[in-house]
């Protein structure tokens, strides 16, 4: 308990005193990100708060790990450095998807061969239990990949990212604390005390962004997290097993899983690269509904911890009754938000033809008087 205290009070302090100094050369490099027709924000941010995060979490993750029994924690350390050069490379200097997605196969690559990040069994959903070995290798590359982009893909907003990741990480931190995986819960509150400090300057309006440094890293460790709860509570003998425990981990990471996933198939039915930037995002629905930053990230908490909730209270049933039920409630509150938003932007369209027509007629009107006058 006393390696979870010190790694989540190091990891908030050493992120809080950073982010300040981290502004302040952002400034005076110039490192910011700069506004355009499909980014949220209209004024250049520094988004190099990712630097913040990495430097809490791992110094804090170090500290705090017990030395020698949990041999794996170094090849996370060394998967966390991967991502974290090429997150900041593609702050600095911007990377290609090609070049961040062979990044990321690298780090997932030594998570599964060396850490022992590896899925092999479903637990019951489809039906399905235990998998062949490479059947399991590629799901869990697919996991990884999936679960790393999907907080890239969600940091849209002021706070939005960095509020679900503190979410996901002090639920897992739990599980583990309470069943005595002092490492994980370590690793968990680690990035925990880190976001929470982040936030202070993320929240809206935002000082800083946590840029790809930070979101990146916020999914790889949440994929770490999610396939260890998976294997850990899907066992009998655990501490407090969870048959289900497929369905409870993807309840936790669902708003940006379930997001990622919608906008990944939208992509590809329109043929075009499942990385290409659009305003698909359910922020971007929000935010044309008229929400504001700290209105999108309180309703998309509030949602997260829902499908948290609902998915403990349904542990009981089949795994594969649990996500179903889940992506149908996903599905759901996504189309009706989409047809509110269609109903606003037709809303909208109307009125200005009719500002139009009505200017028109006016100036029509004008033109008339005066030539009636000039005659």
């Amino acid at each position: 308990m006393d390696n979870i205290l010190l790694s989540a009070a190091l990891s908030f302090i050493i992120t809080f005193f950073s982010i300040p100094v981290i502004i302040q050369v952002a400034k005076a490099k110039k490192l910011f990100d700069e506004p355009d027709e499909r980014k949220v924000h209209k004024n250049v941010v520094p988004t190099l708060g990712g630097l913040g995060i990495f430097a809490g979490f791992i110094i804090a993750v170090l500290m705090g790990v017990p030395a020698g029994l949990n041999p794996e924690f170094q090849y996370f350390v060394a998967a966390a450095i991967v991502i974290f050069f090429l997150g900041i490379k593609d702050d600095i200097m911007i990377l290609s998807a090609s070049k961040k997605f062979i990044g990321q196969l690298i780090a997932a690559g030594i998570l599964i061969r060396f850490g022992g990040i590896h899925i092999n069994n479903m637990h019951g959903f489809l039906g399905i239990h235990e998998i062949p070995y490479f059947a399991g290798i590629i799901l869990s590359f697919f996991t990884i990949i999936v679960i790393t982009n999907s907080f890239n893909l969600i940091d849209g907003v002021d706070g939005l990212a960095g509020t679900l990741g503190l979410i996901t990480t002090l639920t897992f931190g739990s599980y583990f604390l309470y069943i005595g995986q002092t490492a994980y819960a370590v690793l968990a509150f680690s990035l925990s005390g880190s976001l929470g400090s982040f936030l202070i300057y993320n929240f809206s309006p935002a000082k800083i962004f946590m840029g790809d440094t930070g979101s990146l890293l916020l999914g790889t460790v949440n994929s770490i997290l999610v396939i260890k709860f998976i294997n850990v509570a899907g066992t009998p003998g655990s501490a407090f097993p969870l048959s289900c425990s497929p369905a409870i981990g993807f309840a936790v990471l669902l708003i940006p899983l379930f997001d990622t996933l919608r906008v990944f198939a939208i992509r590809i039915l329109d043929r075009r690269s499942p990385f290409s930037p659009d305003r698909n995002h359910i922020h971007h629905f929000l935010l044309d509904l008229g929400f504001s930053h700290r209105k999108i990230t309180l309703s998309c908490a509030i949602v997260a911890i829902g499908f948290i909730a609902i998915a403990f209270l349904m542990r009981q049933l089949d795994t594969t009754v649990i996500i179903g039920t889940l992506l149908v409630v996903s599905f759901s509150l996504t189309g009706l938000v989409y047809r509110l938003r269609q109903k606003s932007r037709r809303s909208y369209i109307n009125a200005t033809s009719e500002n139009e027509i009505i200017k028109s007629h006016k100036i029509i009107a004008f033109a008339t008087e005066q030539t009636i006058e000039a005659e």
